[in-house]
């Protein structure tokens, strides 16, 4: 069943990403992103991102995914606008991957691993946060990877499916839980798509 997102109060949204490794949780930051939430949501409910993978991870960094290449290049079509706020990049916060134009997201997004990343505070649209799955998210970061487009090593040896991203309703206080809070090495870099 799909969620009228133009009748529905989207602070009231969460997403499921289901993977191979695991289920993530989240809550969307519809408040301070609201065009962002619905575009996900969107496109979740289309079943854009199903069979995708995560074709950029960089353990104790982020994970990214949504590009329909698998390359880090590709998008829905569209871009929408940025919708920076004062959310902190930190341990398993969702966020918008972008060219270097601020408003050039479409359809990749990537999810915090490191405690905290201050660098992207502020320059990319933050839009949501896992409550629950942060071992999935570890199990996530935690897959071997080879040297990728650019000179980076990110690209999983072994393809990440996102095999699915539900949209749903949270139930009244369901998702109050902020998950892990386990420490780790901050990462560097940037998630931006790549552009060749």
């Amino acid at each position: 069943m799909s969620i009228d997102l133009e009748q529905v109060d989207l602070r009231s949204l969460g997403a499921e990403i289901e993977t191979e490794h695991g289920s993530m949780k989240l809550r969307f930051f519809a408040e301070k992103a609201p065009l962002t939430v619905r575009n996900f949501c969107k496109l979740a409910q289309e079943g854009y991102y199903d069979g995708l993978t995560f074709h950029r991870i960089v353990k104790d960094f982020m994970i990214q995914g949504g590009c329909p290449e698998g390359t880090g290049t590709g998008g829905p079509g569209y871009t929408i606008p940025a919708e920076f706020n004062d959310a902190p990049h930190d341990r398993g916060v969702l966020s918008m991957a972008r060219k270097a134009d601020p408003d050039s997201a479409g359809s990749q997004f990537f999810i915090v691993h490191a405690p905290s990343v201050p660098s992207l505070d502020g320059k990319y649209t933050a839009f949501g946060k896992l409550v629950e799955g942060y071992e999935t998210l570890d199990s996530l970061a935690s897959v071997e990877t080879t040297f990728g487009p650019g000179g980076e090593r990110s690209k999983p040896v072994e393809p990440v499916e996102i095999k699915s991203v539900k949209i749903f309703v949270w139930e009244e206080g369901e998702s109050e839980g902020e998950g892990s809070t386990e420490e780790s090495p901050e990462g560097t870099g940037s998630p931006e798509e790549n552009v060749e």
